[in-house]
């Protein structure tokens, strides 16, 4: 992963066209202020306002000084996509074009505008994730948040922003916890809840209790230590492990029945992300290298090498059959690869404006949601050889997508100082 560095993420700026001016012209102040407060009123949108033409994140476009077709055209020419190998979005864009777009899988169901997704590293997007239709947790500041779109509530799970420590006692848990954590990746699954952090922390929690059972700092060396990606998975055996992607190099594996490393494998290069096969023999590994790489789940030799990529890989994703894997990179491609050939993709999906940051498979494998950096999340239909797709089409940056497991949901968190929210769709 490249070096922590700022970005400027674009907002939307309220203008007033001319005509709007001349109305406002001989209004008191009170008069003008009472306006802007409205416009900027977080109102939710539902599924039956969308359908009757509001807008699905609720921007006045009539109160604007441009329309929605016009601020998409300049998003798509202006909009910097984040490479390390120079050029690398450009070169795709002139060789490939986008499949169609004529797939609707999932339909708008709401708009929770009261919800503030956030993102601390502009190249980590796991944020959000979907452990039932109604449930989803996601980042929020320094807080992890549960939502419900059954009550409509959102609830405080941890709050980083202080002092952190753990209630049970675990071998090689740090008894004295974090103070001030700053969340680079969270996973959640079943009733386990793990986050990651820019200085190497990773703590876990078990949703069904109060308090925090497990941290660890998954390593003190060098300065450049982000924990990149987590995943949770259940073992052949029926337990519970998770899996920590690092800056450092490493992947680390631990038991979550007692919170004990149980693999460590190095690298040549920073992992940005893995992800284990359904048969659990396989971990294909991505990062900091145009190659992927599929290792020994036991052993960490590996097995095979990826090549086809033109930059750095930041997501990967399996589909249920065990023989396809979709990897995510920031030449703008998802790539989707079959084990039993893998000198060239068996599919090249292309994003609009910027890199892939998220892939997820749907549980059925009939769907893969892409989620590019910001505005656009596309959902392929595998069935179809993944030739057509849905294109959800917003505006802001993505923090995280995540399909409910039972496939019925799709949620997507979107960041903006004005517009942030969580959009749901359903199946």
């Amino acid at each position: 992963m490249a070096e922590e560095e700022e970005k400027d993420i674009p907002d939307f700026l309220y203008h007033v066209d001319e005509e709007q001016e001349q109305q406002q012209e001989g209004r008191s102040g009170d008069e003008n202020l009472d306006d802007l407060f409205k416009l900027m009123k977080v109102t939710d949108t539902s599924a039956t306002q969308a359908r009757a033409g509001k807008d699905i994140q609720g921007i006045p476009w009539k109160r604007l000084s441009i329309t929605r077709e016009s601020y998409r055209r300049t998003r798509l020419e202006q909009y910097k996509n984040y490479q390390n190998i120079p050029s690398s979005g450009d070169a795709i864009d002139k060789e490939y074009k986008q499949t169609s777009k004529d797939g609707n899988y999932y339909e708008f169901f709401c708009n929770s505008r009261a919800l503030k997704p956030t993102i601390l590293h502009f190249q980590l997007r796991n944020l959000v994730w979907a452990t039932s239709k109604h449930d989803v947790y996601f980042l929020s500041d320094y807080s992890i948040m549960h939502w419900s779109s059954l009550s409509q509530n959102s609830t405080e799970i941890v709050n980083f922003s202080g002092h952190v420590a753990p209630t049970e006692k675990h071998a090689g848990s740090l008894s004295e916890g974090f103070t001030k954590t700053q969340i680079s990746t969270l996973a959640v699954k079943d009733d386990f809840l793990v986050v990651g952090g820019f200085q190497g922390e990773l703590v876990c929690k078990r949703l069904d209790t109060e308090g925090i059972s497990f941290c660890t700092r998954a390593t003190n060396e060098g300065i450049n230590v982000v924990t990149n990606a987590i995943e949770i998975y259940n073992t052949l055996s029926g337990g519970m492990h998770f899996m920590a992607s690092n800056n450092d190099h490493g992947v680390r594996e631990y038991d979550m029945d007692g919170f004990q490393l149980v693999n460590h494998f190095h690298f040549p290069w920073p992992v940005n992300h893995t992800s284990l096969s359904p048969d659990r023999k396989l971990i294909a590994v991505v990062g900091d290298h145009l190659d992927g790489l599929l290792v020994d789940s036991s052993s960490g030799k590996t097995a095979a090498t990826i090549e086809g990529h033109r930059d750095y890989s930041f997501a990967s994703a399996w589909h249920p059959d065990g023989r396809i894997l979709a990897t995510g990179n920031q030449d703008k491609t998802c790539r989707v690869w079959d084990l039993r050939n893998l000198s060239n993709p068996v599919s090249f999906l292309k994003g609009n404006m910027g890199a892939v940051r998220s892939v997820r498979f749907s549980s059925d494998g009939q769907f893969l949601v892409v989620a590019e950096p910001a505005d656009f999340v596309h959902v392929y239909n595998t069935n179809l050889n993944y030739e057509e797709r849905q294109e959800i089409d917003f505006f802001g940056e993505i923090a995280g997508v995540s399909l409910s497991p039972d496939d019925e949901a799709l949620y997507i968190g979107v960041w903006d100082r004005t517009y942030h929210s969580l959009l749901q769709f359903n199946k």
